[in-house]
């Protein structure tokens, strides 16, 4: 029978040399099965004696059919951003404290892999963000976001003053820590610790959290996720604030720069197995009765 992943990409957390002998077992694990195993370069340079064949990670999307991430959540919105593009499934191996997104436990690892690998699983597609900056006139950066694109005060302690608009439309000026724009997934993240809602992650939506505002009427808005977001910098001396996407990357920000937030064309997809149940793992994840 055709395998439908031949090509099973791994990655593992950045530079941690601990997961050598996960990686290497997962490697054998999968060429029993019969499938083909790369290994991204970044994981491989810091275990010993990897035993998969290794690619660039600007290179193996091209090559894999399925990617399994082995690490915590932030290993995994650091690959999902990279192989979007390619629209290659995610699966997570949660290395440590349970994540929202890599679900299957270490020490389940394989069992749960045979149930997944022999057609048992559950394929969830979810939002990813686009992001660019316009500076006088010009878009002078653009990224995208799995969790959350967040506008925020930089190096100096004082509040940072900009404008929302909504497709165009003004909803508010605000003065305030900063801002959140979160998908569904990014709506347990940042976004939660700051008041926000908890969105199903199947919801075509976004999330508008204000972080510590000065007037506190303002509060968190759910928009369509067909939406455009635009946050204008309107301070009249020099303000310290940035754009930081999914707490990974980000981009210095000057008065009357616009940054604009949208809905990706391509959206994530995750595998999780059939019995996961998005609930069990809020009630886990947030200690819920």
């Amino acid at each position: 029978m055709t395998q439908r992943f031949q090509t099973v990409g791994l990655f593992g957390k950045y530079k941690d040399p601990s997961i050598g002998d996960i990686i290497n077992a997962l490697t054998e694990f999968l060429r029993g099965r019969g499938h083909h195993v790369l290994l991204v370069e970044s994981t491989a340079a810091h275990i010993d004696n990897p035993l998969a064949e290794t690619r660039p990670l600007e290179n193996i999307g091209k090559e894999i059919n399925l990617a399994i991430v082995v690490g915590g959540d932030g290993t995994m919105l650091n690959v999902a951003r990279v192989l979007v593009s390619h629209r290659v499934p995610l699966l997570g191996v949660n290395l440590g404290r349970l994540g929202f997104l890599t679900d299957i436990p270490g020490d389940d690892m394989t069992e749960a892999l045979t149930t997944i690998l022999d057609g048992d699983f559950e394929l969830e597609e979810r939002d990813l963000l686009d992001t660019e900056i316009m500076r006088g006139g010009k878009i002078i950066y653009s990224s995208n976001a799995f969790n959350d694109t967040i506008i925020s005060k930089a190096e100096l302690s004082r509040l940072i003053e900009f404008e929302i608009y909504i497709d165009g439309e003004f909803v508010n000026s605000m003065r305030a820590d900063g801002v959140i724009v979160a998908t569904p997934t990014g709506s347990t993240a940042y976004a939660l610790s700051a008041g926000g809602p908890i969105l199903d992650p199947t919801l075509s939506a976004m999330v508008i959290v204000p972080i510590c505002p000065h007037t506190l009427s303002d509060r968190p808005i759910v928009v369509g996720s067909d939406s455009v977001v635009e946050v204008l910098m309107t301070s009249n001396g020099h303000q310290a604030a940035q754009v930081t996407l999914d707490g990974q990357s980000n981009m210095v920000l000057d008065d009357n720069d616009r940054i604009y937030i949208r809905r990706s064309e391509v959206p994530i997809q995750l595998i999780h197995q059939s019995s996961r149940n998005h609930y069990d793992v809020l009630r886990a994840k947030l200690h819920w009765g």
